[in-house]
């Protein structure tokens, strides 16, 4: 579950670390009302007005502007809220900006030159623990950064058994050429944020910039967070930050029949049993010369109604020219899987598009059999091959 900036800035403040303060307003007036009570609050005189929304590069595509004075609060305001942001992270129509964080300006004049890194939290699938990376150049494309200037990307692995400790965070300090008291600064900075997001049960933290201020404080300019969607029931509090205004229209329509459905970008639209055998499907339909436009687990129980409730959640995707199911009768039988598919087109009536169903498993034979002399347009296979075969058939 991805956060926005505010809800993500609330999280890492709870756990101590120390943010660009901000409040959230849903239009300009209560925009202007927030710089009111953040120049009362911390003495900003500038603020800066951020559009929320999923998304990387906000600035770049005119998201994140700096308001000198109230009457650019509103204005600035009114112009992000109620656009349609596009970034290098959005599709080309952008997404609707329904909110603006206005927040402290933090760039203020002092003794010292600010200071941007970068820095993220997240698990290093290689070695089943989590890291830090982080980085003096804060503030850009860090895929830019490692792509161009590899040598300036670190990271800091953490044992699971005693979880990351004083000297780590000492030593990230220290890469970042960081002394005195930005160093002390840093090295909580950087405590407090792995206690965040291990006790947050987050899968992402990603904090660019983390700025040093004229003033050598550290803090988190922004914030984006995911939290493991599998870890809610532990968290019942964060279940309510969930934005869906945010989430794919579909994918949110398919968890709540309870079907775990990613939407993607191709022809054939996919229905399986496992998530093993989905992947394997995905690159069935690659091999056939199609392109897979969702993955779809059913899961282990496939009657009618769940059969039903996945062609509508496939059929709402334009896009798809083919169906294909590919079921293993391990848990499930193939001939309730094959009534259930009948059953299903029989209430939905006419599909357009052609339907290919591959059942393998115990009652393999009695499934094709049911598809075979159920009079409707689907084909029926039982061997990889023979599916493939059949995909590419009626794309052609």
């Amino acid at each position: 579950m991805n956060l926005h900036e505010y809800q993500g800035k609330e999280i890492l403040s709870s756990f101590g670390v120390r943010i660009q303060r901000g409040i959230v307003a849903q239009n300009a007036q209560e925009a202007v009302a927030a710089a009111k009570q953040l120049t009362e609050e911390t003495g900003t005189g500038w603020h800066v007005i951020k559009a929320q929304v999923h998304a990387g590069g906000r600035g770049k595509g005119g998201g994140v502007k700096l308001a000198k004075n109230l009457q650019e609060v509103e204005t600035l305001a009114g112009q992000i809220i109620g656009m349609d942001l596009v970034t290098p992270q959005t599709s080309a129509e952008g997404k609707r900006v329904h909110q603006v964080l206005v927040a402290e300006d933090v760039y203020y004049p002092g003794d010292s030159e600010t200071e941007e890194y970068y820095m993220s939290v997240l698990l290093n699938r290689g070695t089943g623990r989590n890291m830090i990376m982080y980085s003096t150049e804060g503030g850009m494309d860090i895929e830019t950064v490692a792509e161009e200037t590899p040598h300036l990307i670190f990271t800091e692995e953490v044992d699971p058994a005693v979880g990351l400790l004083p000297f780590q965070a000492r030593k990230i300090a220290f890469n970042l050429g960081l002394s005195g008291s930005a160093f002390k600064e840093m090295t909580k900075f950087v405590m407090a944020l792995y206690t965040a997001y291990v006790k947050s049960d987050s899968s992402l933290f990603e904090i660019n910039p983390v700025l040093k201020t004229s003033d050598d404080k550290i803090l988190a300019v922004d914030a984006k967070v995911t939290i493991d969607d599998n870890a809610l029931y532990r968290h019942k509090d964060y279940v309510d930050l969930r934005d869906i205004r945010e989430e794919n229209p579909i994918e949110v329509e398919a968890k709540e029949v309870g079907l775990n459905y990613v939407d993607l970008d191709g022809n054939v639209g996919c229905m399986v049993n496992g998530a093993g055998l989905a992947m394997g499907t995905m690159d069935l339909i690659k091999q056939a010369g199609g392109d897979p436009a969702n993955f779809l687990d059913v899961g282990g129980t496939a009657d009618a109604a769940r059969v039903e409730a996945a062609f509508k959640i496939i059929l709402k995707d334009p896009a798809v020219k083919a169906i294909l199911i590919n079921i293993f009768g391990g848990i499930v039988r193939c001939d309730r899987v094959a009534q259930g598919v009948i059953d299903a087109y029989k209430n939905m009536g006419n599909i357009e598009v052609p339907i290919i169903v591959r059942l393998q498993g115990t009652n393999a034979d009695v499934a094709k059999e049911l598809i075979d002399n159920s009079g409707l347009d689907v084909l029926s296979a039982t061997e990889f091959q023979e599916a493939a075969d059949k995909v590419q058939e009626v794309l052609a």
